[in-house]
């Protein structure tokens, strides 16, 4: 691993040296907008020129971000999506139409800003999400859909005045910076709310009454999907379902992403093109939800990476959307399930093995390359605890060697835990 970091560009090595949520924690987090507003004023407020398309939630917020881009893309706009943690490379964080930015502009844009910068030491995040806003504003793009990093209230991205907010589900996690209820966690992520905005949620019970009550208090129009999809037929890369609007149905619809958990993310996205697009045709809807890692760049969701014996990768890093990749793979495959498996601290870990144990699932608890990281030892420690199968606990190299050499058809392994560890993987396997 230490070879691809050898190999960045200077710029892409300058930005590793500001403060990051991956490798510092909560350490790097920079709560408040102060910091942005002073970088991007520096810039000529490059975000301001932008109409832009605001998303936060606990899960599925990286799906519905994409899956809304590659719709108006598909539409014919030239659409901006800003979303994180990326997987290789820093280019992935500022995409247009699913194509990474440039490193020539990287290089020329931190060169130009890197007094600024110096000066204003910004975080990974503050700095990327900046350098987003001029990509999209030097290329003219028709539509930004801006993705959260972390919470919403006081969230770097929160600097921009939406045409529209978007709050998936909530659940529990980053509680050590967000808080420890659900409740709490709604109000953070209620703070992408702005004043006579419309927003649009996927969340329920009290999280959706919190935001429903703030929507109110911003005189903001609040709305949920009118209907859920219908006739969901799961396929192991693919989704088909019904979905039915105020304005239109989609009988048949193909969603190029796997696991039931996408339908819902799909229903959203359509709604909120929708309400975004007043010139919408159905075959905008039909082309970008199909066509999603095409159109919007998104991997890491249930991909299948290998076929013998059947390996899947998936950025699942809290209980909730493990639990959803683990239903996925019981759906659909026989044989025995091996989970090579890295995490972070700040993760709930207990529940984690929970879910890997109600799931028989034979597991290789990895090191990852991150102080935030649980080491093996200790995550075979947590893991044996909650009555999961250890299998191995080591390197990353030597757990994926091992698990490989122990599945055979028609076994399937799932990896998961971590958007480190799902890059990493990508780099061993060189895709």
């Amino acid at each position: 691993m230490q070879a691809e970091i050898e190999i960045r560009p200077s710029w892409e090595k300058y930005l590793f040296t500001l403060p990051r949520f991956l490798a510092d924690g909560a350490a790097a987090y920079r709560p408040g907008l102060s910091t942005m507003a002073e970088l991007l004023g520096a810039m000529g407020n490059p975000h301001e020129e932008l109409a832009c398309v605001h998303i936060a939630g606990t899960n599925g917020k990286g799906s519905v971000a994409s899956l809304l881009a590659a719709v108006s893309t598909a539409t014919g706009r030239r659409t901006g999506l800003h979303t994180s943690p990326h997987l290789l490379r820093v280019n992935e964080r500022l995409r247009i139409d699913g194509v990474p930015a440039q490193d020539s502009w990287l290089a020329r844009r931190i060169a130009r800003y890197r007094p600024v910068f110096d000066a204003v030491r910004p975080s990974f995040f503050e700095a990327t999400t900046a350098l987003a806003f001029l990509f999209f504003a030097e290329r003219a793009v028709d539509v930004a859909i801006i993705e959260t990093g972390l919470g919403g209230r006081l969230d770097a991205t929160n600097v921009i005045h939406p045409a529209l907010s978007v709050i998936t589900s909530v659940d529990l996690d980053h509680t050590e910076v967000l808080g420890e209820t659900v409740v709490e966690i709604a109000r953070e992520k209620a703070g992408i709310i702005k004043t006579g905005v419309p927003v649009l949620t996927g969340a329920e019970g009290a999280a959706c009454e919190v935001l429903s009550d703030i929507a109110k208090s911003c005189r903001a129009p609040f709305h949920k999907p009118c209907s859920a999809a219908d006739s969901v037929s799961a396929m192991p890369d693919r989704l088909r379902l019904t979905a039915r609007t105020a304005a239109n149905a989609y009988p048949n619809l193909e969603v190029g992403l796997a696991g039931t958990h996408q339908a819902a993310n799909a229903v959203l996205a359509i709604h909120a093109a929708e309400m975004l697009f007043a010139d919408l045709a159905p075959p905008a809807v039909f082309d970008g939800l199909r066509c999603v890692k095409r159109l919007a760049g998104l991997r890491a969701r249930l991909e299948v990476l290998e076929t013998v014996p059947t390996t899947v990768l998936d950025v699942a890093h809290n209980p909730a959307s493990l639990a959803a990749a683990l239903d996925h793979m019981r759906t659909h495959y026989d044989g025995r399930l091996f989970v090579l498996f890295g995490a972070m601290r700040d993760k709930d870990i207990s529940q984690m093995a929970a879910a890997l144990a109600a799931a028989q699932a034979r597991v290789a608890a990895c090191d990852l390359d991150s102080a935030r990281s649980v080491g093996a030892a200790r995550l075979k420690t947590a893991l044996q605890a909650q009555g999961v199968t250890v299998v191995y606990s080591g390197a990353l190299a030597d757990a994926w060697h091992h698990v490989l050499g122990a599945a055979h058809e028609p076994d399937a392994v799932l990896v998961a835990g971590s958007h480190l560890l799902a890059a990493d993987v990508l780099r061993l396997v060189s895709l």
